[in-house]
């Protein structure tokens, strides 16, 4: 019985709250998470000492940050499972394939199964040429701080964070051609 007063209690007192605080309160709770859009808050910040997998066509082959140093890479953090990521990577490969972005496009599947379980998941979907990355324990989204999918990631050819886009974004567009820029990407043509 006692509890269930102190829960009634709780409810009453909450309710009593003025209207500009609760929407305080709201606002506060929404600026703590992730919101669509630009992120510049981690810009300068290198690329975690974080192994990842590379369908090397034997199967499952490890590999770092390294090989992409040297130009502009695009990392896409994606599931199959995330619709919002399944309807943006063809906007990643068409970007890939248009020769506006001088740079790398590494989509980095999150699913903890088999690698060629994506490989032919993303051939269903004709996503096959941008190559098949995957972080099936989540290491790099952890060590990033990644909370929502898809998530993209702009580095510049140093490996330094220049922003992340939260949230899926049509590639191909001029928003998208602006925000390549300002990382050295060079839109070519």
């Amino acid at each position: 019985m006692r509890l269930l007063v102190t829960v009634l209690a709780a409810f009453v007192l909450a309710g009593c709250a003025k209207p500009g605080e609760r929407a305080n309160e709201v606002e506060a709770a929404a600026e703590e998470g992730p919101v669509k859009g630009v992120d510049r808050s981690h810009r300068g910040e290198r690329f975690p000492d974080v192994r990842f997998l590379q369908d090397d066509g034997d199967g499952k082959g490890e590999m770092s940050y390294e090989p992409f140093l040297g130009v502009p890479t695009l990392i896409n953090f994606w599931a199959s499972w995330c619709a919002p990521c399944v309807k943006e990577l063809p906007t990643l490969k068409a970007l890939n394939e248009s020769g506006k972005f001088d740079g790398w496009v590494v989509p980095l599947n999150q699913d903890s199964g088999p690698q060629q379980s994506v490989s032919a998941f993303m051939t269903k979907i004709g996503v096959a040429e941008l190559g098949n990355y995957q972080d099936p324990t989540m290491a790099v989204t952890g060590a990033l701080g990644v909370q929502v999918m898809p998530t993209t990631i702009l580095y510049d050819a140093n490996g330094k964070e220049v922003w992340r886009y939260v949230g899926d974004l049509d590639w191909t567009s001029a928003e998208a051609a602006r925000l390549l820029a300002e990382g050295g990407a060079g839109r070519k043509g």
